[in-house]
């Protein structure tokens, strides 16, 4: 351990392990440290079910109609991947997709007036769909045209509207969407968690529906993906990668203290001994003088015996809850997999809610959520404080990520990483650089 380092990486969350691979493929020496026992931090997924009543000290263990402990793989943060997002480009670049199992999530949801209706995700789908009447499908099958169609490198695709002054709601204006529709394509399809994008620039709002579609059209069912035995799998798979090009992996290793001199890091002591390092990255539990509090989640997961009703029995699903139909300023999420991806027991299925804290009573705020689960064998509550870094580490050298939010994508976490990689090397981000290189694989047999 007595040794120097270009980049000490401490906590193995999905975006310590990314930025940890990276750094370890573009022939970084790093050493990648966690105080835990497991791989994941705040983004791993407990196992046995025991461990999980455990951790949220509830008194009784999990009884026998739960079926064995160890068939449960429980995450704590819910989250899909877009299948056309940036963390499948991560995955797909680096080839960690060799160590993983991925299934499509079999629907997306979207509530309305107490009742929740599929978002549709063909023209055929959009045609026959109970959310809007027929000519409000006319308007928005044109609306939906306009943005397939839209290039911002082509002003002939605008058709008036100005991608970098036009503002979203007078696109929707300008194709006289009513209030229902924008609901749904600002939450379910753009996926914002609030309505503050209404009143900025539309190109970012085109391009995230663009995403949305294009991931849809993959593979047909939804545009989101799920690891087979939980999220989990992620961070160990990056960190694998990592190990692969001489990343050294240190579990259960106390943290004493981050050595500074003179403003800047030096290095970490662990047990007496001290790894020196030009460059620190960690998530905000390890450095909580150098991050402020940005808000709440508060995330319930829920053990159902049966499948969420109005989904067509669907062993995966989401449902989005758009803030306005609950008067609220941000949505709440539902993510529900189930023993189909290895992280239940035969015929179970875990339903986890989230969203934004807004009031001093979370439990209150995602009633009509948990009201679309019921009858819940076992809840877990959470509420968890979000950080994040007070400085960007061009001083200090020490770069912390962002806590994980309420979205139910990974599209967020990626940015985050994409901006320590800047503000580390100085450099943008280019997928390019994650690419393994050619006959490099140490002693990794070639598959």
């Amino acid at each position: 351990m007595d040794e120097e380092y270009d980049v000490i990486v401490l906590g193995t969350g999905l975006t310590e392990c990314i930025l940890s691979g990276i750094m370890s493929v573009n022939g970084k020496k790093v050493l990648h440290m966690d105080r835990n026992p497991y791989y994941g931090g705040e983004s791993s997924s407990i196992t046995p079910l025991e461990e999980l009543y455990k951790r949220f000290t509830l008194p009784d263990s999990p009884p026998e109609s739960m079926g064995r402990g160890r068939d449960w793989n429980v995450d704590l943060i819910p989250k899909f991947l877009m299948a056309n997002g940036q963390l499948v480009k991560m995955l797909l670049y680096t080839e960690v997709t060799r160590y993983l199992d991925f299934k499509v999530v079999e629907g997306s949801f979207v509530y309305k007036g107490g009742k929740i209706y599929k978002v549709p995700s063909t023209e055929t789908e959009a045609l026959a769909s109970n959310l809007m009447g027929m000519f409000e499908k006319r308007r928005f099958r044109k609306f939906l045209v306009f943005v397939a169609n839209f290039d911002e490198n082509d002003p002939k695709t605008f058709e008036g509207v100005d991608p970098k002054t036009t503002t979203m709601r007078d696109v929707y204006k300008k194709f006289d969407l009513g209030q229902d529709v924008i609901d749904f394509t600002g939450h379910a399809l753009a996926l914002y968690r609030t309505d503050d994008y209404l009143d900025v620039p539309c190109l970012e709002t085109i391009n995230r529906i663009k995403l949305y579609s294009e991931s849809l059209a993959r593979y047909g069912k939804s545009p989101y993906l799920y690891p087979l035995y939980g999220l989990g799998e992620l961070p160990q798979g990056f960190a694998r990668l990592s190990a692969i090009y001489g990343g050294t992996y240190m579990l259960n290793k106390p943290v004493d203290e981050i050595v500074m001199d003179g403003g800047k890091v030096i290095g970490v002591k662990s047990e007496g001994e001290v790894a020196r390092c030009k460059q620190l990255i960690c998530d905000p539990s390890y450095i909580p003088d150098r991050v402020r509090k940005a808000g709440q989640v508060i995330r319930v997961i829920c053990i159902l015996s049966h499948p969420i009703k109005n989904t067509n029995d669907a062993n995966s699903c989401q449902i989005i809850i758009p803030q306005n139909q609950v008067n609220r300023n941000s949505d709440i999420y539902v993510c529900m997999i189930s023993y189909a991806h290895n992280v239940a027991a035969q015929g179970k299925y875990i339903a986890i809610v989230s969203t934004t804290v807004e009031t001093s009573e979370p439990a209150a705020e995602i009633e009509p959520a948990l009201e679309l689960l019921e009858p819940i064998d076992q809840k877990f509550v959470a509420i968890s404080d979000l950080y994040e870094p007070t400085d960007d580490g061009t001083e200090s050298q020490v770069f912390a990520s962002r806590s994980y939010d309420a979205t139910t994508h990974f599209e967020t976490t990626c940015n985050d990483i994409k901006d320590i990689y800047k503000r580390m090397t100085g450099t943008d981000f280019d997928f390019e650089n994650m690419k393994r290189k050619q006959n490099d694989v140490f002693g990794e047999d070639e598959q």
